[in-house]
């Protein structure tokens, strides 16, 4: 056969062609909102995870004329505790900017019995939770040291979980790519029998007749994908930003290098294209034999 690209021996494929070149740039663009919510639930959880790390509180509760003598008394306990770097009371302001997001603005902290909470923080080195209960329970009877672990817990499991969710829909995605682009490559493998018979009689051999159908597909899957990936991008871009969202879309998007990771989707795009149709073709060119 002549050395000129193996695809020109192939007619024009028809509506396969827009075919493929759609379902790869759709799913392409699926993909790069998948990824940036992927990161960026997986970051949010680590953040509120590493937030809680080193810090503790102790919820005090106490008849009104001896709360803040309790208070004192644990703030004592906690400053001889090693491990602890700091420990404050916090104001009925702070309390209340707490609240705020459940019961508004207006909520009268003052007139509720609501109890005392002391920020903790560590120092790094640790502290032995178990004897400062103990040390708690003996000077103030109403205080409950929460470390916080029950929160860190379930964030750290969160983070994973979002990151394996993410890589889980890449994968599904690419799976109903490449089922789209196989089932192409059969409709143009059949619509072109009358062709590939005429080149087996010519000499042409299946492998070069494959590869013709191979390079067609590829081609238009990768230029499907790098368009939707591109579409994708100005779709992140076009978020809100986090001040814009009020803090709730904390950082929504990729970050850093994350923004080559919608790079990466258009040559693995081609290289499922690859596999699919190499298999469709080389399976229908033996059914045709």
């Amino acid at each position: 056969m002549p050395s000129e690209p193996a695809d020109s021996v192939v007619p024009p494929s028809g509506h396969t062609a827009w075919l493929t070149s759609f379902t790869a740039g759709a799913m392409t663009f699926l993909a790069v909102f998948a990824l940036a919510l992927s990161l960026a639930s997986g970051r949010l959880a680590d953040r509120w995870s590493g937030a809680l790390e080193r810090t503790a509180t102790v919820r005090l509760s106490a008849p009104e004329d001896q709360i803040d003598l309790q208070v004192t008394a644990v703030l004592g306990v906690l400053a001889t505790t090693p491990g602890i770097e700091s420990a404050r009371a916090l104001t009925e302001d702070e309390q209340r900017a707490l609240l705020e997001p459940w019961f508004g603005p207006d909520l009268p902290v003052e007139a509720l019995p609501l109890p005392r909470l002391i920020e903790v923080v560590e120092d790094g080195t640790g502290y032995d939770s178990t004897g400062l209960r103990q040390r708690l329970a003996a000077e103030a009877p109403g205080a409950v040291l929460d470390d916080h672990t029950r929160w860190r817990e379930p964030m750290a499991q969160a983070a994973t979980r979002l990151r394996l969710l993410g890589l889980l829909s890449i994968g599904l995605i690419g799976a109903a790519m490449a089922a789209m682009i196989t089932l192409a490559a059969n409709a143009s493998l059949a619509a072109n029998a009358q062709v590939i018979k005429v080149l087996r009689l010519v000499g042409a051999r299946d492998a070069y007749i494959a590869r013709a159908f191979v390079r067609r597909f590829t081609l238009r899957a990768t230029a499907g994908s790098a368009i939707g990936a591109a579409v994708g991008l100005l779709g992140v871009l076009a978020l809100p930003a986090t001040h814009a969202a009020g803090g709730f879309l904390t950082g929504l998007g990729f970050q850093g290098l994350g923004w080559l990771w919608p790079f990466v989707l258009p040559p693995l795009a081609a290289f499922v294209a690859f596999a699919a149709t190499r298999a469709a073709a080389l399976r229908t060119l033996r059914e045709l034999t």
